[in-house]
């Protein structure tokens, strides 16, 4: 049964919480190898049972996966390798049968180039979609029109002979990139958007959004200064000025948000990265005309947690009007598992436990990646093996994105882990086979059931799930939130560190305990401790 907040005339998503499908690894209906959307369906009661109210689904699309996916070909068709537009409507009932809402992914950058509007913008400069996508004469000497470089590598330009210019592309030259500066393209994609709306989904995940629009100058791009930081790609040296972020972009997003929110319950959130991130997902959440969220890579490439950063996070969106609502992701389809980054092996029991309930204290909406209430590893996948095309191409430097692609363990004693019978796209390793579902079923103290505790917890609260966040305290290891909403309070208490710490002599003792991890209490901050106190009531 779906949670309904029946004392607030706030909208669903107003602090749900989302959990990430990735499809090719989620579940295998027939036995390919590859998960699908008839897997999906079949295993949608595990992702109801956690609590959440929504789910995302990564690109099902059809797509030559050169980018597995992102690179999309037909915007209104299923690849086959996932199923047909039937299974997607049979996973809509699915779903809404559970109570869940159903997000999925708009990639408005870029197609594949095996598009048709492609084919047909490369034939000539002169037919109906010639400037459908970024075209440029070369320079006097044949070189790209700019500096511009590839997230993946390389100039972002690519030759095209059929139309004797170069086409840009700031991913793989596989994905050339859109004009979304012109309004046949914006209505193309708007189309896009209201097929799928059609069909039932409550709104839209939108790929790096600030990518859609470029300089239409072509000025070339400034360095990046030195920072000492090291660098494993042409795009680093750079800042990103003019290939992205172009200010019109909000012009393309109010259009956007005005026809999501032409249909009832829906909501929009955008993915934002950059150097200037922060500030552009501001931009493109101010004001009831714009998305409703978005959420950017503030955790998920950190390679610690700290105070520090969840603060800082924090402080960023304060609860005014005019700013809009932030979303959380400490691991996605992109990003390495989180515990294989935050803590030491023989602290990824108790670490796991105290990031969970960190996420569900946070103001926004946090989204959960599959695997994550397992408490799943990121994996090391030998080069022979490797699927990611970045990956590949910056081999050994770049850390590859298919670690955290690697099935769902669904059962501990089958040698695919219950994903597939037969043998999966990516390896299942040993180490994440042991966190299976099922193993997690049988034991009430598991990751899994502790998740779906604090879940079903936070859905209850009304100052979890939409409160103001008060940062409290925030020094090396400690962090002290106080949310509050309808004149109820609730602190969220954390010890980040490996060693016990002092309770904050600031923070009071008194209130009722919500739920507690790692042995914490009022008073009492153990190594990964955390606690929620109802503040006001009586223990």
């Amino acid at each position: 049964m779906t949670y309904t907040d029946k004392t607030t005339s706030a909208p669903w998503w107003r602090g749900a919480a989302i959990y990430q499908i990735y499809p090719r690894s989620f579940a295998d209906s027939n036995g390919d190898g590859i998960g699908d959307l008839p897997g999906i369906t079949a295993r949608l009661d595990h992702v109801a049972r956690l609590g959440v109210d929504a789910i995302w689904i990564s690109p099902f699309y059809a797509s030559p996966m050169a980018d597995f996916g992102y690179d999309i070909s037909d915007y209104c068709a299923v690849d086959p390798m996932f199923g047909t537009v039937e299974d997607f409507d049979a996973l809509i009932a699915k779903a809404r049968a559970l109570g869940l809402k159903v997000i999925v992914d708009q990639v408005y950058a870029h197609t594949s180039d095996r598009h048709p509007w492609f084919a047909q913008s490369r034939a000539s400069g002169d037919n109906a979609r010639a400037d459908w996508y970024v075209w440029a004469d070369a320079k006097a000497d044949g070189s790209p029109p700019n500096n511009w470089q590839s997230v993946f590598g390389g100039p972002a330009w690519r030759w095209d002979a059929r139309r004797g210019q170069y086409y840009m592309h700031n991913f793989l030259a596989e994905q050339p990139q859109l004009n979304v500066h012109n309004p046949d393209v914006q209505q193309a994609l708007l189309d896009v958007a209201k097929f799928w709306l059609d069909r039932g989904v409550s709104g839209f995940r939108i790929d790096a959004l600030n990518h859609s629009m470029h300089d239409p100058l072509l000025r070339d791009n400034p360095p990046a200064p030195q920072d000492g930081t090291l660098r494993t790609r042409p795009y680093d040296f750079q800042l990103q000025v003019h290939n992205q972020s172009h200010p019109d972009i909000i012009g393309f997003i109010e259009r956007l948000q005005a026809l999501i929110a032409s249909y009832p319950d829906t909501y929009s959130l955008a993915e934002v990265g950059g150097k200037n991130a922060a500030q552009e997902m501001k931009d493109f959440t101010q004001g009831p005309a714009r998305l409703d969220s978005a959420y950017g890579f503030d955790f998920l490439y950190a390679d610690k947690l700290t105070p520090a950063r969840i603060a800082a996070a924090q402080d960023f969106w304060p609860d005014q009007a005019g700013i809009g609502w932030p979303s959380w992701a400490f691991e996605n389809h992109d990003a390495p598992r989180a515990l294989s980054r935050w803590c030491e092996p023989d602290q990824i029991e108790a670490f796991a436990r105290m990031k969970t309930m960190l996420l569900c204290s946070l103001r926004g909406n946090p989204i959960l990646f599959q695997g994550e209430e397992l408490g799943l590893l990121q994996d090391e996948i030998p080069f022979e093996q490797l699927r990611d095309p970045e990956a590949i191409a910056n081999w050994p430097l770049t850390l590859s994105r298919d670690g955290v692609r690697t099935p769902l363990p669904w059962a501990t004693q089958d040698e695919h882990g219950g994903f597939t019978s037969t043998t999966p796209w990516l390896p299942l390793s040993a180490q994440n086979l042991e966190r299976a579902v099922d193993r997690q079923e049988a034991d009430p103290a598991s990751l899994l059931n502790l998740t779906r505790h604090l879940l079903h917890l936070r859905r209850t609260s009304a100052p979890l799930r939409r409160g103001s966040c008060e940062v409290l305290v925030a020094d090396e290891t400690r962090l002290v939130l106080r949310r509050i909403a309808e004149g109820k309070s609730v602190l969220a208490a954390f010890n980040m560190g490996a060693d016990a710490a002092a309770w904050p002599a600031e923070i009071a003792t008194s209130g009722r305990i919500l739920a507690a991890v790692n042995a914490a209490e009022p008073g009492t901050l153990p190594a990964w401790g955390g606690v929620w106190i109802i503040e006001g009531e009586q223990a």
